[in-house]
């Protein structure tokens, strides 16, 4: 499951203002956390051509323990983009 371009930009307000110098788009973390929670897989299994495992899962932790993370799984949801089921297994 992937999002795409345009439906980042239906959720985008959800996402904190990112520091400079950072390597991958929100975008791009928020489809490998989504390749996590529909595999089922591991972070270190994380295929390589969606990133890096560990700096997906620092931004992942950070979005989580500020609220984000919930944020913009409520904004999935709520623009039909995904359903629960999709990402809770």
């Amino acid at each position: 499951m992937e999002i795409t371009e345009a439906q980042y930009q239906r959720i985008k307000d959800c996402f904190p203002r990112q520091r400079s110098n950072i390597s991958l788009s929100d975008l791009q973390v928020i489809n490998a956390i989504l390749y996590v929670a529909e595999q089922g897989c591991k972070w270190r299994d994380l295929p390589s051509r969606l990133a890096n495992w560990h700096t997906i899962y620092t931004r992942m932790n950070r979005w989580s323990k500020a609220g984000v993370l919930n944020r913009i799984i409520a904004r999935l949801q709520q623009e039909q983009i995904i359903q629960l089921g999709a990402v809770m297994g």
